[in-house]
């Protein structure tokens, strides 16, 4: 686990912040037809004009700026020239570094309508990973997050993906430590100030089960149902979460009215 200088957090934020730019640009331009790689090159052309780097191009040889999953994908979606249709779901992931320090979080959008089923998946996920952020406090422990986010997903009945978890975040892209979105209370590392987290629930509508698609990337819902996928960048200031992320880009660009945020957001505003 590595603790973080108030310094060293400021340069996360800002890379956490064009990440959230990134997004909220993203929000602008998603509507059928459009296609993930038109999505992707935008995002490299946005990033590369504000002086940072793409996250994760190159990244274990992932080829391409955005993690963009459709639908029964989970993570880690190649970008490709297939047009998103009505009623669609769309979980971009994208990363990138600025000033030596990594930004890495992601949301789950709606192409157009979707059904009410969809609807309250992306509710209860993104719901889920505030629920997290409320666990990570002075002294409680990384089992803490999990648990808060694995009870509440239960109350849903929907499959939490057990393969894949949150993680440390700094000057590596994957710190200790990993941040599991289940789990039991009073287990793991002691959460304390200057930890900083990317937690990330990715929860499915169906089996929690998992496959690896044969391009060897992306991530698939075992049963073809759709997952989602919502992710925050948070540190641990004065025994308390601050996020250094942010949605207010997304909501700005749909129209959106959220306070949801207000309560991590005390040491940078």
């Amino acid at each position: 686990m590595i603790l973080k200088e108030i310094e060293e957090i400021k340069k996360i934020r800002e890379s956490a912040q064009l990440v959230s730019k990134t997004l909220g640009l993203m929000a602008k331009e998603i509507k059928p037809g459009i296609t993930s790689l038109f999505l992707d090159k935008i995002a490299e052309e946005f990033i590369l004009d504000n002086n940072a780097i793409p996250g994760f191009k190159g990244y274990n040889d992932f080829p391409n700026t955005l993690c963009v999953s459709v639908n029964n994908q989970v993570v880690h979606g190649i970008p490709c020239d297939k047009p998103l249709i009505e009623g669609d779901i769309i979980s971009i992931d994208c990363g990138v570094i600025n000033e030596g320090y990594y930004g890495d979080h992601a949301y789950t959008f709606k192409v157009g309508e979707v059904s009410s089923e969809i609807d309250q998946l992306l509710d209860a996920t993104k719901n889920s990973l505030y629920v997290g952020m409320d666990a990570m406090i002075e002294n409680n422990r990384i089992g803490d997050i999990g648990n808060a986010i694995e009870s509440y997903i239960k109350l849903h009945g929907y499959g939490i993906v057990r393969e894949l978890v949150g993680h440390g975040l700094g000057e590596n892209l994957h710190e200790e430590p990993e941040v599991p979105n289940y789990g039991r209370k009073g287990v793991g590392k002691i959460i304390k100030n200057g930890l900083v987290l990317a937690i990330e629930p990715m929860i499915n509508l169906g089996t929690q089960k998992i496959n690896l698609d044969e391009d060897g990337w992306t991530i698939v819902t075992l049963d073809g149902l759709p997952s989602a996928h919502f992710e925050h960048n948070i540190a641990l200031i004065d025994g308390k979460p601050e996020i250094l992320s942010t949605f207010d880009y997304i909501y700005e660009a749909l129209g959106i009215d959220s306070d949801e945020e207000n309560r991590f957001k005390n040491f940078f505003n």
